[in-house]
């Protein structure tokens, strides 16, 4: 016989009970053989064994780590980048853009078609880098001049082994096509890669991206034109660029530049009066580097005032000096990025992130309406090419 015997729960503290009382119950033990008999099941059948249960264990175990690490160490296809439009978004533009490519290169095109406008005088004959340690337009402070720099400027001169216009950039004996990089976001979407590739030279501005915009930007790079601040920081910007021009805004952007170029780190004081974190090392060899000349932000400056409220000297964005020193580069000039719609707040602000044009509200140091009158009169006139439209 197999006797259950008495069940009772009670509360420590009263004697109360807290499970109702079983009642006794027998059951004899050739029935409960006979029901185990019926179903098929040996009592010893209830319960695996230790080496079996291992057996499992290990098993599941194995199993939940290579479904997790395996796939780590396959291939795995990436998925595609919805960032961009599958379609030109203006196929109009994009067929200009490659008819102006197809007709032959036209020697001073640019000057021709810049001489009628009123600004055209001081838009021509500057020089664009800087070669010499002293001269009378070192007058202004800096972007317009070194005045008080000069020691910081003979010092980064001394470290660059090759001064003035490399052979590449050079117009004497051929005619040469520029296109002039904004980063404006009307870039985005455009397809203008391959045709803006083929352009004799490339000016970027700044930290603007290169990998993985192919498509709209292009892939090549001639002269990025930047300060300290809107270096890129990552190796693969430099990859396929011939040339950094730099912008000197401030006496300690020339310390920085000799820094990249001898391998010298700043100093961690030098290092707090910039803005933002810079860049330590730039691969590209010293020969590839300049100073951009302050004339040609002194000059753009210039321009730009007759088409401003301001008084007083301008400064100009890095867009449109750019613009201005594509003019003593080249015969052909044409921009592709440019031109901020702020009639339309929602739109992106850059090609590549989603900041909408509202940002541009926050700056007051450049006046971007004046500089889009000067750019439209340029692009009137015939003297530059607007690639995508936003003139």
């Amino acid at each position: 016989m197999v006797t259950l015997n008495h069940l009772s729960v009670e509360d420590p503290d009263d004697g109360c009970s807290l499970l109702p009382e079983a009642k006794e119950t027998t059951l004899p033990s050739s029935d409960l053989l006979k029901a185990l008999h019926t179903t098929g099941t040996r009592p010893e059948t209830f319960f695996i064994s230790r080496t079996a249960n291992l057996t499992v264990s290990l098993v599941l175990l194995i199993s939940c780590y290579s479904a997790i690490l395996i796939p780590a160490y396959l291939p795995v296809q990436k998925k595609a980048d919805h960032s961009f439009q599958e379609h030109p978004k203006d196929l109009a533009l994009l067929n200009v853009s490659a008819a102006l490519l197809s007709r032959p290169c036209q020697p001073r095109w640019c000057l021709t078609h810049l001489k009628p406008l009123s600004c055209s005088p001081g838009l021509l004959d500057i020089p664009v880098f800087v070669q010499e340690e002293r001269s009378m337009l070192w007058e202004r402070p800096p972007p317009l001049g070194f005045q008080g720099s000069e020691e910081h400027l003979a010092l980064t001169l001394a470290s660059l082994p090759q001064l003035g216009l490399p052979s590449y950039l050079s117009k004497e004996g051929s005619c040469r096509r520029c296109v002039v990089m904004g980063n404006g976001g009307v870039l985005y979407g455009s397809h203008l890669g391959s045709h803006i590739d083929q352009y004799d030279i490339i000016i970027r501005l700044n930290n603007a991206p290169v990998p993985g915009f192919e498509r709209d930007a292009g892939s090549r790079t001639t002269i990025r034109l930047m300060y300290p601040e809107g270096a890129p920081h990552s190796a693969e910007e430099y990859k396929k660029t011939s040339m950094v021009a730099l912008v000197v805004f401030k006496g300690l952007d020339l310390d920085w530049l000799t820094s990249v170029i001898t391998k010298q780190p700043l100093s961690l004081w030098s290092k707090m009066w910039f803005w933002r974190e810079v860049v330590e090392e730039i691969p590209l060899r010293p020969e590839n580097f300049r100073i951009l000349h302050p004339e040609i932000i002194h000059k753009t400056g210039q321009a730009l005032q007759k088409y401003t409220l301001k008084q007083g000297n301008m400064v100009p964005t890095l867009g449109a000096s750019a613009v201005v020193m594509a003019l003593q580069l080249c015969d052909h000039v044409s921009l592709a990025g440019f031109g901020y719609d702020m009639h339309h707040p929602e739109a992106r602000l850059h090609y590549y992130e989603e900041i909408r044009m509202d940002a541009m509200k926050a700056q007051v140091v450049h006046d971007v309406s004046a500089e889009k009158l000067f750019l439209r009169d340029l692009v009137a006139a015939g003297a530059v090419t607007d690639l995508t439209g936003a003139l």
